[in-house]
């Protein structure tokens, strides 16, 4: 496994432990955090594929951020959510950006 995979790995580790430590506290849980391992390209629309789905809070219909390093790269949007992987669309990008594989996400949370 390579270096990058690793860490990848680490993270979403580190992200899901304090996520339980958080719903074990009564906190709210602040979003979901996963990682873009895909992007299939479409006659109508690009499909980004995410590697959490519901087993990680991800439900159909959520928005998401899309991140690389600390820049904002664009949103999609949830349309289909399996217990261990996700599949967007995607709805808006940064000027000059393309989500690739190694991108960060996270469930955009909406103020009230």
């Amino acid at each position: 496994m390579s270096p990058v995979h690793l860490a990848a790995g680490l993270r979403r580790s580190l992200l899901r432990g304090a996520a339980l430590l958080a719903l074990g506290l009564g906190l709210p849980l602040v979003a979901v955090a996963v990682s873009v391992v895909a992007v299939e390209s479409g006659a109508k629309a690009d499909v980004v594929v995410l590697d959490g789905g519901y087993r990680a809070g991800l439900r159909s219909g959520m928005v998401c951020r899309i991140v690389r390093d600390t820049a904002e790269v664009g949103e999609v949007l949830l349309v289909e959510v399996r217990p261990s992987v996700s599949a967007a669309l995607i709805l808006s990008l940064a000027p000059r950006q393309s989500v690739r594989p190694g991108d960060a996400a996270a469930v955009k949370l909406f103020k009230s």
